[in-house]
């Protein structure tokens, strides 16, 4: 009875932690069976995925607005949408959201494509839906107003922001600046939770 299990072999299982042992393929390093182990595990496609599709969404709504209101309320009287709580009124903002910091254009610049690298970055270990939300938010709203960065007067880099939603009291804003206020709050809440990019949860 040895001898024939020995011919035959037994079946691998996994071990008592549900997790399966595998052998090092001969040549294959540690670090490259675990990126391999990464890329298949379950559910990572699709969490890329919706962080795209949040991005385009929040990118896309940031540029039409803008446009229209370049087109339609620059130069022209604000637009009571609430009273004197709510207008519309289009500026150009040199600074960062909610017009801080008008002398460091170029660093905001930087900034932003510095926060869009890491976002892909972070890309690559994602595996959480609501991390994909936000980051895809974080993502939308930097690239709207980078966009105003790059291709908006008075020059490449130095392009001043079109800002139009202005509450009563407080700075005005755009769709771009309300898109990373709220990837940044998940993002905080996320974290208060335990909860990681990668869809492991920890506890101080």
């Amino acid at each position: 009875m040895a001898e024939a299990e020995r011919i035959i072999g037994t079946p691998d299982t996994p071990d008592d932690g549900g997790e399966e042992t595998t052998e090092a393929a001969p040549g294959v390093s540690g670090a490259e069976q675990r990126r391999t182990g990464e890329e298949r595990r379950p559910g990572r496609g699709r969490r890329i995925a919706v962080l795209f599709a949040v991005a385009a969404f929040a990118y896309a709504l940031d540029l039409v607005s803008k446009m229209i209101v370049v087109a339609k309320l620059e130069h022209h009287a604000p637009i009571e949408v609430i009273g004197d709580w709510l207008e519309f009124h289009a500026i150009r903002n040199p600074g960062a959201a909610f017009g801080f910091g008008g002398a460091f254009t170029i660093i905001f610049t930087v900034i932003a494509a510095a926060v869009i690298v890491v976002i892909f970055r972070l890309a690559r270990k994602l595996y959480s839906f609501p991390w994909a939300v936000a980051l895809g938010l974080l993502l939308g709203g930097a690239l709207g107003n980078l966009t105003d960065r790059i291709f908006r007067a008075p020059g490449v880099f130095e392009g001043q922001v079109v800002d139009f939603i202005a509450p009563k009291g407080f700075a005005v804003f755009n769709l771009a600046d309300s898109a990373i206020v709220c990837g940044g709050i998940l993002i905080v809440l996320l974290s208060f939770r335990g909860l990681d990019p990668d869809g492991t949860v920890h506890k101080d």
